[in-house]
């Protein structure tokens, strides 16, 4: 039964990089206005999920609807304003400042010059991660966690309804990957919802609200009653011998080592 505040689902979803099958007749629901966390192995299929929700990349089969509209009959203009996507590389050839970076996260919404509201969205931003201090810095001599921060800022000022983020913890040092999670989770009380591919289960179950795992070409789902923490169900994922330590409510987990 599919949930009654549902923003993504995700039915008998197929696709394949030539003869590599990634996904295979795969299912999903995600929640309005949640953290949604992807997790899985390397090479899993996380980010390509991530991509083809974002209308990045053509699924060969399948359906994805999104507030109950098809994926595939939107148009990239519809995609912009629904949609700010994040993925793992980005690179600036020009050397912008930082409030010209996370400007151009308006473009959908401009149609000559940034107007003032259009300002207003940037600064607004800009603030809400908090990195005021680099706004009139270059981006190309930023560090690589700065830089995270501003491509954040910029697609916050896009102003999406769904926010898509393909490891947006990676380059941030573990404060930067705490703050950064806090404002996450802020904006889903805010009605934003949140869908997020993390490599580290720890700080995936530490701010995450709902939690799908990738495995041999299936989106899947704790069984009803086991917890997303379980080492038994995350050794099935990972296929690595965990522990789960319990830890506020939740669980932290770490490999199983033997000492002698």
């Amino acid at each position: 039964m599919g949930k009654l505040n549902m923003a993504i689902s995700v039915e008998n979803l197929t696709f394949s990089y030539g003869k590599n099958t990634v996904l295979q007749n795969a299912y999903a629901e995600i929640e309005s206005g949640k953290l949604t966390v992807i997790l899985g192995k390397n090479g899993s299929g996380k980010s390509t999920l991530l991509r083809i929700i974002a209308g990045l990349l053509p699924y060969q089969h399948g359906k994805i609807a999104v507030s109950g509209k098809e994926l595939n009959t939107m148009n990239l203009s519809q995609r912009s304003k629904l949609f700010g996507f994040l993925g793992q590389k980005h690179k600036a050839i020009f050397p912008f400042t930082v409030e010209q970076v996370v400007l151009t996260g308006r473009a959908g919404q401009v149609s000559f010059t940034p107007k003032k509201t259009d300002m207003e969205r940037a600064a607004n931003a800009i603030e809400k991660v908090n990195i005021s201090h680099l706004r009139g810095r270059i981006y190309t001599e930023l560090s690589g966690g700065e830089q995270q921060l501003v491509m954040i800022a910029r697609v916050l000022a896009q102003e999406p309804k769904i926010l898509l983020l393909d490891e947006p913890t990676t380059h941030l040092d573990f404060c930067n990957q705490a703050k950064l999670l806090s404002l996450i989770k802020e904006l889903t009380t805010q009605s934003l919802t949140v869908v997020a591919v993390l490599h580290d289960p720890n700080i995936a179950f530490l701010y995450g609200d709902d939690f799908l795992f990738v495995k041999d070409g299936a989106i899947e789902h704790p069984a009803v009653h086991t917890k997303p923490w379980s080492a038994d169900y995350l050794k099935s994922v990972y296929d690595y011998e965990l522990l789960s330590i319990p830890y506020a409510e939740r669980a932290l987990i770490v490999p199983e080592t033997k000492h002698s």
